[in-house]
């Protein structure tokens, strides 16, 4: 609603996945040793429950896999929420199905390979790949299945209601069907290349989720060739979705057609003097991870370019094929694919249900669809246009999408005309090449500044955009560099530096979101600006770390990973346990996206057994059990799905009542703590603390409108309905008008206020 909306698109990636391979791909110098050992330990194999260490043990865990298919289960459960306009409830439909397609293409492929390569090797909770795999196709079958009743019994039923038809083939009237016999003739005939199999055709090369059919034949053709098999491969050039003309629907409606649709029904035209005895779309998922060895190459971009293609032809990982396919002709596709019977999925409707999210863009119906919402602007940005004077003077936070984004490219924009500004540094995990803030960057650049862009060319499924984002930006004049070999650059920070009479003053932002211009309308994240000198001076050291070479420099503020930031994180869950063995007060709360990390569960469950009160808002993956008795009685954990993607990550720990809050671009996952550069951020304003306690903490634990619970055996128990004298909160609904009544906020911090 993706990583997970994802961390990727706003429209899709509502997690975003990511996988070890059986062949390491860590770099053979460690950045950390201390970070190495702790995560070689995290991912040990055959772990077994350490000698009277009782929160160890396998059962204590929830399986990564399983917690994300509950999660996208809640995903699905938005599309029956009937409170939900119906076009976005459409929307989450293929959410769901664009998740499940990512889970598949580097999760599953990744058990697969281990099943194949080791299979004895255990995770913490205590299964080996076979099992997962096993657990994860019974889950997922279901799930399938009730995705697709899902769009039949409730989704189609309800767009028609509301004036929106999907046209079944059968269904079609005679004008209807001559004009899609004309379409097809016209637009899409043209660019079909069946493949008639013998020994002079083989089986083609099927792209990875490409629209095929496979088609048996009856009768000879004009080389007297005899009865057989055929696959039409249909191009991603061809709109899945097609609107019917209005003099070929009734008055007052709208109706489509699917593709697939108009090729069944005319199939024949592929082979004429030929009976079409079956006809049936399928589509193969395949493993979508890429793999270069950073060691080895010169030219990180280089090397993408050229793994890039190989993605659409990676092995296997599942079949989907439309549920009136013969059980002969499934069977051949299986073997076709080394796919076995638990790898098939029959799918009552389109094999790519995402497509159908082209049917919220094509209708012009903002009735059915959430009401347009208008970010405000920080005050102090309306009565005062310089963005270096305001922040001169104090820090600002930025709550999107409640707020706008246009503060950070008006930052950078100030900066390509301003003639004291010397350089601009930032970092680019997924953005749009062609976007504002992209825009901002290549006139800054052209403008004869020192423009520095950290771009993550390995930024998954967003690799191609990347390579062309860096072309551009050279092309540009700006110096292009791609980060730390063998560690993904996932801190999001923006500098900006500027001569102010004989001194250089620094200004940054940092962020928990992505510089995307769509992501900041459908994400939830903060945003800090700020001149705070010991602040903009750790982000100027790690900009120098992920550009030159050296060891790691020690930062006065900011918490990084691959270094500091797993050990920090460690310490203060470990203090506040230690106050609550003094009987003093101690409290945790922590929102994110995902928790699966080993060492950072085990250290919440002893923090629990102590007696501190932990409440963790955690989105998607939760690899913690809350309530086991002895274990987690004193922690809860609540998932928050709504209109926006909740990617916000902050982190409180009470600390004897100093209230140490962290933003971060980091979850508590292994990835993020070892294998990826994240930074921490403290919240140290007290007027800019006191509100992000408020608004991203207590907001959400106060939520009853949009908040499921997570229950000890992995289950989530979705929103109650409330009573009629119980008030409704939905923390989302809180914000979007608490900013949009006050046209912005009134709580910059002062820089005499900061701790």
């Amino acid at each position: 609603m993706t990583d997970d909306p994802v961390e990727r698109t706003p429209d899709a990636d509502v997690v975003e996945t990511e996988r070890e391979r059986p062949v390491s791909s860590e770099p053979k110098a460690s950045a950390s040793e201390s970070a190495a050992k702790r995560e070689a330990s995290a991912t040990e194999s055959n772990v077994q429950a350490a000698d009277g260490d009782y929160v160890s043990a396998p059962e204590h865990f929830i399986n990564r896999e399983l917690s994300f298919l509950e999660f996208n289960q809640r995903v699905l459960d938005l599309a029956q929420d009937e409170s939900i306009p119906i076009l976005d409830r459409l929307r989450f439909l293929t959410i769901s199905s664009t998740n499940l397609d990512e889970f598949f293409e580097i999760r599953v492929a990744g058990h697969k390979q281990w099943a194949a390569v080791d299979p004895g090797k255990v995770s913490f909770d205590g299964l080996t790949p076979a099992e997962i795999l096993h657990e994860i196709s019974g889950r997922a079958h279901g799930f399938v299945t009730e995705q697709y009743r899902v769009l039949n019994e409730v989704m189609l039923p309800a767009l028609g209601e509301a004036g929106i038809r999907r046209i079944h083939r059968r269904e079609m009237t005679r004008t209807q069907r001559k004009w899609c016999t004309d379409y097809f003739e016209e637009k899409v005939l043209p660019v079909l290349t069946p493949v008639g199999l013998d020994p002079a055709h083989p089986f083609p090369k099927i792209i990875n989720k490409s629209l095929n059919f496979v088609v048996g034949i009856e009768g000879k053709d004009a080389f007297g060739r005899g009865s057989g098999i055929a696959v039409v491969h249909v191009p991603r050039c061809l709109p899945r979705v097609i609107v019917l003309p209005r003099d070929q629907v009734a008055e007052g409606t709208d109706a489509y057609i699917l593709l697939s649709a108009i090729i069944r029904a005319n199939i024949g035209a592929l082979f004429p003097g030929m009976t079409p005895t079956g006809c049936y779309q399928f589509r193969v998922t395949r493993d979508s991870d890429l793999w270069v060895d950073e060691e080895d190459v010169t030219d990180l971009l280089d090397a993408l370019k050229g793994e890039l293609p190989g993605r659409r032809y990676g092995n296997a990982v599942r079949l989907e094929v439309d549920r009136r396919c013969t059980a002969e002709m499934a069977r051949f596709l299986l073997r076709k694919f080394d796919l076995g019977d638990e790898d098939l999925y029959q799918v009552g409707g389109p094999v790519n249900l995402h497509r159908l999210e082209a049917v919220c863009q094509l209708f012009h119906r903002p009735d059915l669809k959430y009401r347009r919402s208008f970010p405000g602007m920080p005050k102090t940005f309306l009565r005062e246009a310089d963005i270096f004077e305001v922040l001169d003077r104090r820090d600002v936070l930025l709550h999107h999408p409640f707020q706008s984004f246009a503060p950070v490219v008006e930052m950078i924009r100030q900066a390509a005309v301003d003639p004291d500004v010397l350089a601009i540094k930032q970092t680019l995990y997924r953005t749009d090449p062609g976007s504002v803030m992209v825009e901002a960057l290549v006139d800054a650049a052209r403008s004869g500044k020192e423009v520095t862009a950290v771009v993550e060319l390995r930024a998954r499924f967003d690799e191609a955009a990347n390579i062309k984002l860096a072309n551009a930006l050279q092309e540009a004049g700006a110096q292009v560099v791609y980060g730390v070999v063998g560690y993904k650059t996932h801190a999001k920070m923006l500098m900006v530096l500027r001569r102010e009479g004989e001194a250089i003053r620094r200004y940054a932002h940092l962020g928990t979101g992505n510089y995307h211009p769509k992501t900041v309308e459908a994400y939830t994240d903060l945003g800090l600006m700020t001149s705070d000198p010991d602040l903009c001076e750790d982000v100027h050291k790690v900009f120098l770390q992920l550009t030159g070479l050296g060891e790691a420099r020690e930062l006065k503020r900011l918490l990084q990973s691959p270094f500091t930031l797993v050990d920090s994180l460690l310490a203060s869950i470990e203090a506040e346990a230690e106050a609550a063995r003094r009987g003093e007060k101690a409290r945790i709360i922590a929102k994110m996206n995902s928790l699966s990390n080993r060492d950072v569960i085990e250290a919440l469950y002893r923090a629990s057994q102590a007696g501190v009160e932990i409440d963790l808002i955690v989105r998607g993956i939760c690899c913690l059990r809350p309530g086991l008795p002895g274990v987690s009685d004193n922690i809860r954990v609540r998932s928050i799905l709504g209109r926006y993607l909740e990617h916000t990550r902050v982190f409180y720990f009470w600390a004897g009542g100093e209230e140490r809050t962290y933003g971060a671009s980091a979850d508590w996952m292994s990835r993020n703590l070892f294998r990826r550069v994240e930074t921490a951020f403290p919240i140290e304003d007290v007027k800019i603390r006191k509100r992000v306690i408020d608004e991203v903490l207590e907001n959400y634990l106060a939520d009853n409108c949009q908040a499921w619970l997570l229950e000890a055996d992995g289950s989530y128990t979705p929103p109650a309905a409330l009573a009629d004298d119980v008030e409704r909160h939905s923390a989302q609904e809180t914000l979007a008008a608490k900013w949009a009544s006050m046209k912005g906020p009134v709580v910059e911090g002062r820089a005499s206020s900061r701790g």
